[in-house]
């Protein structure tokens, strides 16, 4: 038995490594066809990117013909590096340099030397590309905008980085990638697929014809359009009224949950990411500290909601049943409690339609003190309070369809346990939450949600900007219904307050004829550090509206930073862009004509010139 072992798994060895040859050689070509295989060139056919529609079929985002100088470094062959240089138009350092980088990437695979050449240069090393040995045009498309608008809604695209290359083997150094905006969230369906071509080369290193007949290439296919929910005129109408402003504006659909305009002001041009200029211009915005263009306010900015809080703050008493419609507190200019006073600009008696469209701080003070005092512990009524709260997708991200994203803050029991000793605060203590001051912050896409979920009262589909795919259906997260916790018979008397607020309140100046809408005015205290200093600065103009009030087709919440109050600059531009979008036209022109010429510039040179802010006028 020992005399024949020994052969027998000699024998087997062998046979099993000769099939693995043979499999290897024969049967198998992923080895051959690597991109290392000095034998086998590989060429990518770069297809074209996705179009990007609008809601209404306008094109907003199309493509133009680039080209990227690729370089080989091994093939590199008795260059003239200076005409080289100067018909590109670069420095001898710039080239050491790129080449350099090319190198440690991989002598025999492809790198890009300069990207995003246009056809003027294209044209002009094309004429001598032969000269150049170990270089070659790889062609692609870049992104062509139709518009001058929108940018923080389309995002950009650019070069892939060594991480992404490292994580998804799809990318190859030189790959164009969405980053931000719809290009980023949509990549895997805008990019399309890269077609490859297989060619066989001799021992000279020249072609001589595809390998195996090309049986191995495939052929590039086109990324899927997507059409967006975005109306872009309205989305060029709000851009225009937020110049020399800085907020964040945003319209939804309440029946569909379809975001309708997306606003962060200041903006740029997208166009101004396209092309060699691209980095230069990303720099140039990226460290502008003071305006931040890149920073979505939309999405990303967290305020205090003011005043529009009171909405919440009256449902939630409504389903607490800590009041009703005709419950009334009385006002003698503010709240008081303890040996502390809330100011209020009313006086007498009001119930929720009167405390609503007259914005009575005192009224909605007993509100909230009520609805805390209601259960046995302070713990509990804020518990409570902030799970009806999280109910209208306050406190938590949104799962829109856009990557940045800031959860606010709800605040809770451990919050406030933290702040004071257990057990050492009361619904008192914690008052400016009825006024949507205290620790509570939204932002602008939370706010509107809100009165989204107001509109269709008592339930919201998660905001989204894809409309429709190409080939595909949506995601059913954003077709899938949100039910808040507040019973739908408390919103009727909460919305005939906010048409109220219109009628005869702190909005009645900002009437559309042949328009019902719902509204709530806001003033916010905004303050920031100075020198290390607690600073109060001028208040932020917050208005939040929708309209019709029986069909409403549109939600929305306007912030504008250090704008005074929200009657002030955030109402008429909600007014104007309800407007704009049921009507197509504008009738309020008194209202248009001021908010083109009003400009908060001197308003945010105050923190660099030291002049004082507006407080409380």
């Amino acid at each position: 038995m020992r005399k024949i072992l020994l052969p027998s798994i000699i024998v087997v060895a062998t046979l099993m490594i000769l099939v693995k040859l043979f499999y290897l050689q024969i049967i198998d070509d992923s080895y051959k066809l690597k991109s290392e295989n000095n034998a086998i060139k590989i060429v990518y056919e770069y297809p074209e990117r996705g179009y990007i529609y609008d809601r209404n079929g306008v094109l907003l985002v199309a493509n133009q013909p680039s080209y990227d100088l690729m370089v080989i470094p091994r093939e590199i062959k008795n260059l003239d590096t200076l005409e080289f240089c100067k018909l590109l138009d670069i420095t001898k350092q710039d080239f050491d340099r790129i080449l350099k980088k090319a190198i440690n990437h991989s002598p025999r695979l492809p790198s890009p030397f300069l990207t995003q050449l246009n056809r003027k240069d294209f044209a002009a090393f094309q004429e001598k590309i032969g000269k150049f040995k170990g270089f070659e045009i790889q062609k692609r498309s870049l992104r062509d905008y139709q518009v001058n608008v929108g940018a923080n809604i389309f995002g950009y695209i650019t070069q892939v980085n060594q991480a992404i290359i490292d994580n998804n083997p799809y990318y190859r150094s030189g790959d164009l990638i969405g980053k931000q905006g719809v290009e980023q969230e949509y990549e895997e369906l805008l990019r399309g697929q890269k077609g490859v071509k297989y060619y066989q080369r001799d021992k000279f290193n020249r072609i001589i014809g595809p390998y195996k007949n090309g049986i191995y290439d495939t052929i590039a296919k086109q990324g899927e359009d997507i059409t967006l929910s975005i109306d872009i005129e309205l989305q060029k109408y709000g851009e225009a009224l937020m110049a020399n402003k800085r907020g964040g504006i945003v319209a939804i659909e309440p029946k569909t949950g379809e975001i309708l305009a997306l606003i962060s002001a200041p903006s740029y041009d997208p166009a101004l990411l396209v092309g060699r200029q691209r980095s230069r211009n990303y720099t140039k915005l990226y460290n502008d500290s003071i305006a931040m263009p890149l920073f979505d306010r939309g999405l990303l900015a967290e305020y205090p909601p003011g005043s529009p809080f009171k909405i919440l703050t009256a449902l939630i008493g409504l389903q607490e049943e800590v009041i009703d419609e005709q419950t009334t507190f009385f006002c003698r200019r503010g709240f008081s409690y303890g040996n502390r006073f809330m100011r209020c600009h009313d006086s007498g008696g009001f119930s929720l339609n009167a405390g609503m469209y007259s914005s009575c701080n005192t009224y909605f003070a007993n509100v909230y003190k009520k609805t805390i005092e209601k259960y046995p512990k302070p713990s509990q009524g804020v518990d409570a309070w902030s799970n009806h709260l999280k109910s209208f997708g306050l406190g938590d991200y949104m799962g829109y369809d856009l990557p940045p994203g800031k959860r606010g803050k709800v605040p809770t029991t451990k919050l406030y346990d933290k702040y004071y000793s257990a057990g050492g605060w009361r619904s008192t203590t914690i008052i400016s939450n009825a006024i949507g001051q205290g620790e509570i912050l939204t932002t602008p896409i939370q706010l509107c949600n809100v009165m989204a979920a107001v509109a269709n009262q008592g339930y919201y589909y998660t905001p989204h900007v894809i409309k429709k795919i190409q080939h595909y259906d949506i995601d059913t997260k954003f077709t899938t219904k949100h039910q808040t916790t507040v019973d739908q018979q408390y919103f009727p008397p909460v919305i005939n307050g906010l048409f109220d607020v219109y009628n005869k309140g702190t909005a009645s100046r900002l009437r559309v004829e042949g328009i019902d809408i719902c509204g709530k005015t806001g003033t916010a205290e905004n303050f920031t550090k100075i020198n290390g200093k607690r600073t109060q600065l001028t208040d932020h103009s917050i208005f939040v509206a929708f309209a019709p009030k029986d069909d409403p087709k549109i939600a929305i919440a306007v912030f504008v930073e250090n704008g005074y109050w929200g009657a002030r600059i955030a109402g008429p531009i909600s007014s104007l862009m309800i407007e704009k979008y049921l009507k197509g036209t504008i009738t309020r022109t008194d209202l248009e004509k001021k908010m083109y010429e009003t400009s908060l510039e001197k308003e945010y040179a105050k923190v660099i010139s030291g002049q004082p802010f507006s407080i409380n006028k």
